[in-house]
């Protein structure tokens, strides 16, 4: 017999003695009553329905283009119905909610989610219990994303080797440049942009890193990703000593930029679920997010005092906002295609931005009129602007074409093109104290240029035990 099964065994056992002797010293009690059913725990919508919904629904229905016109990204927009104008929720009704309805619907063509399995029936009665308890919310704000409710919990490891190499959506240079960052699988690796050695893996970060940005101290690296059509993520890194020092922002898709203002007291951030959000740094809070955008939000850039915000859209259009505000102050409409790109002068009088119609605009921040295009019927600029970088007197671009290019800002004429990669270049960082281009492609490779002369000077895979990462010829 077990020590647990002979545990049970002495309790049930010495339960009558224990009565025998309490009725001696007793008089006879009434019979007892059969105890009350146990009541049901409340179901906690941040801790149980919101990580379901998050998983498994807010890919087809978040903010951006839901399905059938239903959004579930947050409490609130749940709570309303989409195109078919059935109740999505009645509280402590399961069978008048739509959404319980088409969840358990035996109908493989009317069941959700549409695409993949279908929920568990432990989800389902989940779901169920929660709308039959009045469908409460227990979360500080009924408009926070699902994601941000939800518990954060440790992201997975990255693979100890990498057998293919990373696609590279994110690097940027350490303000002294010394140092290279570039966005790994769950991790962002650290570089020497001399040697192609690694230097540091910081873990804990989402699957894929689309952005990264250091403070001027060096001190601070700001980290945009996600999991795409499931969650996304703004955290701020010490790259020193490769460790996670805050999350941000939890959101219900991926971000895709980074920015610190001037002072370095704030980091503002966009993603794809429309909007514009800005982090005070001290105090690890967030104001009210910027909502104009019709679509993903690509890009984000600061003036030159931090009072105004510049961006770039899929909605093929960019905008300069109020940082303070979040007025919307100018928008740009003419490039007709995605911008993924944005940049302030260093006036901040003009705007420079870039897209899918192979050009860089460059337009009034208060007018918003055009004064001047590279591109075109001009050429100089291949294929898809991809990623754009302005310096001082120096404009970069990364394009899908293969190649990285320099502008002359002064006359808005081609300097030099550093070519080479093997596939679309998203990652773009220039750093003035060495005069070094780093160009980061889909292709997996980092290659490090001398602007001054147009060359090559290092070229190595950022995925640590892929060939080694050993220095390409």
């Amino acid at each position: 017999m077990s020590p647990r099964s002979l545990t049970r065994t002495l309790a049930l056992c010495s339960a009558p003695l224990l009565c025998a002797a309490q009725g001696l010293a007793e008089s006879p009690a009434e019979p007892a009553n059969d105890p009350a059913p146990p009541v049901p725990q409340q179901v906690s919508f941040s801790k149980e329905i919101a990580p379901i919904l998050l998983k498994r629904c807010v890919g087809c229905h978040g903010p951006s283009e839901p399905k059938g016109q239903y959004r579930l990204h947050n409490y609130e927009a749940l709570l309303k119905p989409g195109a078919s104008g059935e109740p999505s929720i009645t509280a402590g009704k399961p069978d008048e909610s739509e959404l319980y309805r088409l969840i358990g619907s035996s109908d493989a063509d009317e069941r959700m989610p549409r695409e993949g399995d279908p929920l568990t029936i432990d989800q389902i009665t989940l779901i169920k219990r929660w709308i039959e308890q009045e469908a409460r919310f227990d979360g500080p704000d009924k408009l926070t994303p699902l994601a941000a409710l939800v518990p954060k919990k440790p992201h997975p490891a990255p693979p100890d080797s990498y057998r293919v190499p990373m696609p590279i959506t994110g690097l940027a240079f350490r303000p002294d440049g010394k140092e290279l960052a570039v966005g790994g699988y769950h991790e962002v690796t650290i570089w020497d942009p001399a040697t192609g050695a690694l230097l540091r893996r910081i873990e804990n970060v989402e699957q894929r890193t689309l952005d990264l940005e250091y403070s001027k101290d060096g001190m601070l690296l700001a980290v945009a990703g996600g999991t795409p059509g499931q969650s996304g993520e703004v955290s701020l890194l010490n790259p020193a000593e490769g460790t996670l020092v805050a999350t941000l922002g939890q959101l219900s898709d991926v971000a895709f930029g980074v920015a610190f203002d001037p002072t370095g007291d704030r980091l503002a951030a966009c993603s794809a679920d429309r909007t514009i959000q800005i982090y005070d740094l001290k105090s690890r809070t967030a104001q009210s997010p910027i909502e104009d955008h019709a679509d993903w939000v690509l890009g984000i850039a600061w003036n030159q005092d931090g009072t105004q915000l510049a961006s770039a859209s899929r909605d093929k259009t960019s905008k300069v906002f109020d940082a303070k505000t979040g007025e919307s102050l100018a928008t740009y409409s003419g490039h007709a295609e995605t911008v993924f790109a944005v940049a302030f002068a260093a006036d901040g009088k003009s705007v420079y931005s870039a897209g899918g119609d192979k050009r860089i605009h460059v337009w009034s921040a208060a007018t918003a009129k055009p004064t001047a295009t590279i591109g075109g019927s001009s050429g100089g600029v291949g294929g898809e602007l991809l990623a754009m970088a302005l310096v001082g007197e120096r404009l970069f671009s990364g394009s899908a074409d293969r190649t990285a290019r320099e502008y002359k800002v002064a006359d808005l004429t081609l300097a030099k093109s550093f070519g080479g990669h093997k596939d679309y270049i998203y990652g773009l960082s220039y750093s003035e104290p060495t005069k070094r281009l780093a160009t980061g492609s889909f292709d997996g490779e980092v290659r490090i240029w001398n602007v001054e002369d147009g060359q090559p000077v290092l070229t190595f895979y950022a995925a640590p035990g892929y060939l080694s990462a050993q220095t390409l010829p």
